[in-house]
């Protein structure tokens, strides 16, 4: 059989990242003060740059030698930690304990499931050992609100710890956890059955009052700066903001722009570079912000009655929804995402703790409002119901789930199944 050389010509579509694409990526995925010191060491580099003097503001704390030589960290782990010492903890319990502070977001609250924590300690101890760690030592620790697994939880860890009447304490447990409520004011109508009208009020007052991001503010010496502001109006909306006081901003210098570009003068090829990226950074920084303001305002629309306290549940947002609403990409709102804050009535909060996945696909449901139903379904139920008897009567209003589902669920708010109940 010969063999014979044969030329041929074929189209094909190929997508490459180019070195000022890949670096638009890289600014998206900052957070504040990362920005803010990039911009810095850049004006410092690039001769093209300079801060517009009229519209200069302190950037504080941006220079990273200032942290760098700053004494050593007293972070929230360490400050967790130390309150360990003073309890009497058996070994295996304070060995959960240290493994369930270190897993804690920057916030304080917990995000990893229990069964995650259980799988990180090599299964040594069960899920029931780490839950009550969780709940009876963690919990119970200072700043109030640590350890929670959601804002709802932590506002109830801080109600319980500011020692409120058991009036107090029943009328927030309605508020917060009853599913039948979606807002204040639905709670409010139906508890002033029961309770008196100015204790309900004093009940929402406080739990409007509760800190969502006990961890930060602990923590200032991580110095948080959320890139934008929430700002209630009269008109029970809000307005949300790209905050300009600390942020550096900054300009061509002019006249040497005009140096380089007078053919009298023979500016060299790495000069006009200099130029050229210079010019690019200002659009990638005002780009960035400007997608940064309009994933934040979109969430914060979205999350507007839990922002601005007509309600105390989060709704289902997912960072696909976010995308297809601002014409962008899933993974560009994933980046904008990363270490992003807001600054809200209740303290600061990270944009992405205001997002919550539906469990369901028929109907948008949180995790939160999933194990609402099923405490409230077996609170409720004549006979001991099993998981697909739930499931069955879940599925029969639409939320189309499976069994494994319901179990999963159950064993998060810590309720036995039906053979143990």
């Amino acid at each position: 059989m010969a063999i014979k050389l044969v030329r041929e010509f074929k189209q094909s579509q190929q997508l490459s990242i180019t070195p000022q694409l890949k670096k638009s990526i890289d600014l998206l995925q900052l957070s504040r003060l990362e920005i803010i010191n990039k911009i810095n060491n850049e004006i410092e580099e690039n001769p093209f740059l300079k801060k517009d003097e009229e519209n200069i503001s302190d950037s504080g704390f941006d220079d990273m030698e200032i942290l760098e030589n700053l004494a050593g960290t007293h972070t929230l782990q360490t400050h967790l930690e130390e309150q360990l010492e003073d309890l009497r903890l058996g070994a295996a319990e304070k060995k959960i304990a240290i493994t369930i502070i270190q897993s804690l977001e920057e916030n304080g609250l917990l995000q990893l499931d229990i069964d995650e924590i259980e799988e990180m300690m090599k299964f040594e101890h069960s899920n029931d050992e780490i839950n009550s760690v969780l709940e009876n030592v963690i919990q119970n620790l200072d700043p109030a609100g640590i350890g929670a697994r959601n804002f709802k939880e932590t506002i109830h860890i801080q109600l319980r710890k500011k020692e409120i009447t058991q009036d107090e304490l029943d009328v927030a447990n309605h508020i917060l956890f009853n599913p039948e409520f979606s807002n204040f004011e639905d709670a409010k109508t139906d508890l002033a059955l029961k309770f008196p009208e100015k204790l309900i009020d004093e009940v929402l007052e406080k739990i409007k009052k509760c800190d969502l991001s006990p961890g930060l503010e602990f923590e200032s010496i991580n110095l948080i700066q959320p890139d934008l502001e929430i700002i209630p109006n009269n008109d029970h909306d809000l307005d949300v903001k790209f905050r300009i006081n600390n942020f550096p901003l900054i300009t061509i210098d002019k006249e040497l722009e005009e140096l380089v570009k007078d053919k009298k003068n023979k500016a060299n090829q790495e000069l006009k570079e200099k130029m050229g990226d210079a010019k690019w950074l200002i659009r990638a920084i005002n780009r960035r912000n400007e997608t940064v303001q309009n994933v934040g305002t979109l969430i914060c629309k979205m999350q507007s009655d839990f922002l601005l306290n007509i309600s105390s549940e989060l709704k289902p947002i997912t960072n696909i929804e976010i995308a297809k609403e601002l014409k962008i990409s899933a993974s560009t709102v994933s980046r904008i995402l990363r270490s992003k804050y807001i600054q809200t009535p209740k303290g600061a909060v990270s944009m992405k703790s205001l997002l919550a996945n539906s469990v369901s696909k028929t109907r948008k449901v949180t995790p939160i409002q999933l194990m609402e139903e099923i405490q409230k379904i077996i609170a409720d139920e004549p006979r001991k119901l099993s998981d697909q008897k739930i499931s069955d009567m879940l599925n029969m209003r639409g939320y189309n789930l499976a069994r494994r589902t319901i179990a999963k669920y159950r064993k998060k708010v810590n309720i036995p199944s039906s053979r143990n109940r």
